[in-house]
C-alpha cells in the first residue's frame, strides 16, 4: 500500500480526537484566515475553504461565526504555527503543530508531556529530515482523465496521481496544494474531498516493542490533550 493509504489511515485516526478539540481547532483557524484577509468567505477562498472542511468536521455555526466576528475586531489573539519535533521511545519521532497566541506557554506544555516519559525535544530538523511534507488531496469523480490534462496545462508538477475505480488521490508538493484545488473546484464545483491535508509523513515506519508502545501511546495522548496542538505525525506503526 502506498502514500495513499498511509495518508487516509492517519486522517481517519484524526477524526477519532475529541470533539472539543475539534471545535477549538478550527476556531482559531477560521479566526486567523479571517483576520489575515476580508472576513468573508466570499471574498476570501483560504476562509471558505477551512469552513468547508470545519462544516464537513460538524462543526458548530455558532462557532464558525463568532470566530469570524471576532476576527472583525480591531484587537484579537496574534496566533502563530511553531512546530516542535521530538523522540519518543525506541526509534520513535514525532512532529508537533500548534497554533499558539503564547510560545512560551505552548513549548513548556510540550517539553513537560516529553520529560514525563523521559525523552526530549530535538532542534529544528532533527527529525523532519526523515519525514516528506506533502499536500494530497482525495475525491470520487469519473473525470480523471480531464483533470490530470488540466493540471498538466497548468503546469503543476504532480508527484504522484492514482485513479482507484474512481477514487483519485494526488500527492503533490505543499505550495501548489490551492493551486490543485483550484483545477479540481473549476471541473467539479461541489467536489467533496475524502483526504484534505498538507502534513508530513514518515519515509519508514519503525515497530516498538510492547513497553515502549506504551510509552509512545502515553505521550502522544499527553500531546494531543494540549489546547495548542493541532497536528501529530510520527513514524511509529500503531493504531491509537
Amino acid at each position: 500500500m502506498g502514500r495513499a493509504y498511509e495518508v487516509r489511515k492517519y486522517s481517519i485516526q484524526k477524526t477519532g480526537a475529541a470533539r472539543g478539540k475539534i471545535y477549538t481547532t478550527f476556531a482559531k483557524e477560521i479566526y486567523l484566515a479571517a483576520k489575515k484577509g476580508l472576513p468573508d468567505p466570499d471574498a476570501n477562498i483560504t476562509l471558505k475553504r477551512i469552513i468547508d472542511k470545519a462544516k464537513k468536521n460538524q462543526v458548530p455555526s455558532d462557532i464558525i461565526n463568532r470566530a469570524i466576528e471576532k476576527a472583525k475586531g480591531a484587537q484579537g489573539e496574534d496566533y502563530q504555527v511553531v512546530v516542535y519535533e521530538g523522540f519518543g521511545p525506541g526509534a520513535s519521532t514525532l512532529i508537533i503543530k500548534t497554533l499558539t497566541d503564547n510560545v512560551n506557554r505552548t513549548v513548556g506544555e510540550v517539553r513537560a508531556a516529553f520529560n514525563k516519559v523521559g525523552k526530549s525535544l530535538g532542534v529544528t530538523n532533527s527529525v523532519s529530515y526523515n519525514y516528506d511534507y506533502i499536500g494530497v488531496l482525495s475525491f470520487k469523480s469519473a473525470k480523471s482523465e480531464e483533470i490530470f490534462e488540466s493540471l498538466l496545462n497548468e503546469g503543476i508538477e504532480i508527484i504522484d496521481y492514482e485513479d482507484e475505480d474512481g477514487e483519485i488521490t494526488i500527492t503533490m508538493q505543499p505550495n501548489d496544494h490551492e493551486k490543485v484545488k483550484d483545477v479540481i473546484e473549476s471541473i467539479i464545483p461541489d467536489v467533496e474531498y475524502e483526504i484534505d491535508q498538507v502534513g508530513s509523513f514518515p519515509k519508514e515506519k519503525v515497530t516498538l516493542s510492547n513497553e515502549d508502545a506504551e510509552t509512545f501511546k502515553k505521550l502522544y495522548n499527553m500531546l494531543d490533550s494540549i489546547d495548542d496542538v493541532t497536528e501529530i505525525y510520527h513514524n511509529v506503526d500503531i493504531d491509537l
